[in-house]
């Protein structure tokens, strides 16, 4: 019988090798590497680790915008985190966060929410969750709410997503995208005029988190900036929006 405990794959590595791939944009790469592990684990019988490999496709079809695949993958991964008796546990709550994370991404809002919030309840009744986890979970749920027309909710999960990044070595990055959020559902909220008094000292508290000494200035440092570019643009936040591109481009010359 197989033990359902415990992953025999080599996550880690794969994962790693994963990261390098996707770093490269190197997406052809990235997939095959997936699949084959996929099949590796079927013939193991190792469901833990096909559970974790789903997860991570999950998020490998997000990027790709591949709705129909990733939503099928959804499934699979939420029928193995039954299987494998992982519910409730923090492997469970990430797989969630990742599964709702697609799911909003192409529009699955109300599932989604549903999702982020079993996930919230899952981290939350275990001992000490990473706060970056959590954070990435109240950001993205806040993300959810907001599609879903529920402002104030999202304001809610922008305030948790900001306390618990704090904590984390380089949340800075984080909290930056976060205060672009919250920035989006204000003027949505309020309109332009009557959000603008409240827009500047977010986007203002952006650009510093941004600019704080000692982040590393790597690969994830360059998607950030130029996730980031566009609402600084939107917002007149030019010359911010321009230094940001040009980091991002240095970063990617020197690699």
């Amino acid at each position: 019988m197989t033990d359902l405990s415990s992953p025999c794959l080599p996550l880690e590595r794969i994962r790693a090798r994963l990261d390098a791939l996707m770093e490269k944009k190197d997406y052809p790469g990235a997939e095959r590497l997936l699949d084959y592990w996929l099949e590796e684990a079927g013939r193991s019988g190792d469901k833990r680790g096909e559970m974790s490999l789903r997860g991570e496709k999950i998020g490998f079809l997000r990027k790709t915008g591949a709705k129909e695949q990733a939503l099928r993958e959804v499934d699979l991964a939420l029928s193995l985190l039954e299987e494998t008796g992982m519910d409730g546990t923090l492997t469970g709550g990430t797989l969630r966060i990742n599964a709702a994370t697609a799911l909003n991404a192409f529009g699955e809002n109300e599932r989604a929410l549903a999702l982020f919030e079993k996930a919230n309840a899952d981290l939350l009744a275990g001992a000490a969750p990473p706060p970056a986890l959590l954070g990435g979970l109240y950001n993205n749920m806040g993300l959810c709410c907001a599609a879903l027309g529920r402002n104030t909710e999202a304001l809610g999960c922008f305030d948790r997503a900001m306390e618990q990044m704090g904590k984390c070595e380089n949340g800075a990055l984080e909290q930056a995208v976060t205060c672009l959020n919250r920035a989006d559902v204000l003027e949505k909220e309020l309109g332009p005029e009557e959000a603008e008094p409240l827009l500047t000292p977010l986007l203002e508290e952006a650009g510093a988190l941004l600019d704080r000494p000692g982040l590393p200035r790597d690969a994830y440092y360059a998607f950030v900036c130029e996730k980031c570019a566009p609402v600084f643009d939107y917002y007149g936040f030019f010359r911010t929006a321009q230094a940001l591109r040009a980091r991002a481009e240095a970063i990617h010359e020197r690699a």
